[in-house]
């Protein structure tokens, strides 16, 4: 029955593009004019949008132009023109939605047309990423074509200031990973003075890989510890631990089977970097610490202790996170 009404009415998919469809061709119309315009007349757009935004205008009011001044702009920054897929893709991040494109379509080029829209209201846009390299890569790289156009472009690496953070999120474009935006704002939630803040208020985040991010990287929660009263030996309890428990490695996401179903008591996945308890593990894990649920808030210190020990294990054992081992082995 459900096959019958997609056919007749479209699957969602469908629909949504069909919607998008006069917007990408509003773009594509408009690149004739947008081409014949110097490089000093192509960035003066960018205050000129900003100037309409403030008489009123919305984003979706100058989308259409916007994206097709970034894409005249890459042609002749990087050498890159959008193809009309991927200025679909740049629609739906700036509606706030989910693009999944495979590897090798240009997801960093497609960022680059909401993130020029998002950061014309002057509030800041985060770029995030899952690791340091791609996000100094893609702020070095897209950065071109962004202060081409007139923006400002800050990088979130480890090791930085507080200050050089603090001039880095002040720019209209800030990359950064996950982890150290995360940590940001809680440590942000933990100043006594206002001026002591690196972050500014949060406005629109593009996410790369945020399958990743949003549910596998989620897992592992961030914590920042303070400096306790006396030593403890949590350290050692969660390796003791993590060396009764038995493993099995995965290297791709799409060998996972149920994890209700899995013989083993921690999972190692080699692709997305991750070392997870199942149901088993989280049993033994409250029989261990004699706590009632792990996954209480007053447990957090503990299960953090735990994820750390068993990526620990899975670099010291060689498997998982640091090599390629076949799908399927185990460890006792």
């Amino acid at each position: 029955m459900l096959k019958v009404f997609e056919k007749i009415f479209g699957s969602y998919s469908d629909r949504e593009l069909k919607r998008i469809k006069p917007i990408v061709d509003k773009i594509e119309e408009l690149e004739p004019e947008i081409q014949a315009l110097s490089d000093e007349q192509l960035k003066a757009k960018t205050p000129e949008f900003k100037n309409r935004l403030s008489q009123g205008e919305t984003l979706d009011d100058i989308l259409p132009e916007a994206f097709a001044v970034v894409r005249e702009a890459s042609k002749r920054v990087l050498g890159m023109r959008h193809f009309r897929v991927q200025l679909i893709g740049g629609i739906v991040l700036h509606q706030g939605r989910i693009a999944e494109m495979k590897t090798g379509e240009g997801k960093t080029l497609v960022a680059t047309l909401p993130v020029y829209l998002n950061a014309l209201e002057g509030k800041g846009v985060h770029v995030v990423t899952v690791n340091d390299y791609l996000a100094t890569r893609d702020s070095e790289w897209m950065g071109k074509l962004y202060n081409f156009l007139g923006l400002s472009v800050g990088l979130i690496v480890h090791g930085l200031t507080n200050e050089q953070r603090r001039r880095a999120y002040s720019c209209d474009i800030t990359y950064g990973t996950n982890n150290e935006f995360g940590f940001d704002y809680l440590r942000d939630n933990m100043v006594i003075y206002k001026e002591d803040m690196v972050q500014r208020d949060l406005h629109f985040a593009i996410v790369d890989e945020v399958d990743s991010i949003l549910v596998d990287e989620a897992r592992t929660p961030l914590i920042i510890s303070g400096v306790g009263d006396k030593s403890t030996d949590l350290y050692s309890r969660a390796d003791a631990f993590a060396r009764r428990l038995k493993v099995k490695v995965f290297t791709e996401l799409d060998d996972k089977e149920q994890t209700d179903d899995i013989e083993a008591d921690y999972i190692v996945d080699e692709k997305a970097n991750t070392a997870t308890l199942t149901a088993s593990g989280v049993k033994k894990a409250e029989e261990f610490f004699g706590v009632e649920n792990l996954s209480d808030p007053d447990n957090m210190t503990i299960s953090h202790h735990i994820n750390q020990a068993l990526r620990a294990m899975a670099h010291e054992e060689g498997q998982g996170l640091c090599s390629k081992r076949r799908s399927g082995n185990y460890r006792r």
